[in-house]
């Protein structure tokens, strides 16, 4: 029981000092942030913020495997065959969905992390889980040899625009809800800009 009330206030120490940082990356850009701001900012004092991270650069390091950690939880839904069969008007596939309701939990993070204030190097981080995880299991299932592109163009095209599309949602207002985001995403992605404009054979 205690153990249990101690894991429970670590948890909530460090939802603080992430809410912390979130909202001072948002004022004035991780690079002007210090370990002083972070610990008055989440009303802690310096021990505690010592007692989880080394410095500012732990903390955000930490706080974005947390992020990418909590997408891998996931990613085993990921089935190649949905896919290949897509048609653009069955339901949007779970693990998308998934992955805009996770990212609308952490909103306020993900918007400030991928923001102008943010860690670019972040978005390299996010891209190449994205190639790595997502597309990977889908380009297996593919004849590259029959591809009219490179697959590591297609590749990186991809998953340069689904962070683009992410970005866009997060700036806006996320006043699409992750469902209908999943399913903007895979009509995008699997279908194409001929076909959901409307231009396809026309």
């Amino acid at each position: 029981m205690t153990e249990r009330l101690s894991d429970r206030r670590i948890i909530r120490t460090k939802r603080m000092i992430r809410d912390a940082l979130t909202e001072l990356m948002e004022k004035k850009g991780f690079e002007a942030i210090t370990v002083r701001d972070l610990t008055e900012t989440a009303d802690i004092n310096r021990g505690t913020f010592y007692l989880h991270y080394r410095d500012k650069y732990d903390l955000l390091e930490q706080c974005e495997d947390e992020i990418i950690n909590g997408i891998k939880q996931f990613t085993h839904n990921i089935n190649p065959k949905d896919a290949l069969t897509f048609d653009g008007q069955q339901e949007p596939f779970p693990f998308i969905v998934y992955l805009f309701e996770y990212l609308h939990e952490n909103s306020s993070f993900m918007k400030v992390v991928l923001g102008p204030n943010g860690d670019a190097a972040f978005q390299v981080k996010l891209k190449d889980f994205i190639k790595g995880t997502f597309f990977q299991k889908i380009i297996t299932s593919l004849k590259q040899e029959e591809m009219l592109v490179p697959v590591d163009f297609l590749i990186a095209y991809v998953s340069s625009a689904h962070l683009g599309v992410i970005q866009h949602w997060l700036e806006s207002g996320m006043e699409k809800s992750p469902q209908e985001m999943a399913l903007i995403l895979s009509r995008i992605t699997l279908l194409g800009p001929r076909q959901v404009t409307g231009l396809n054979g026309k």
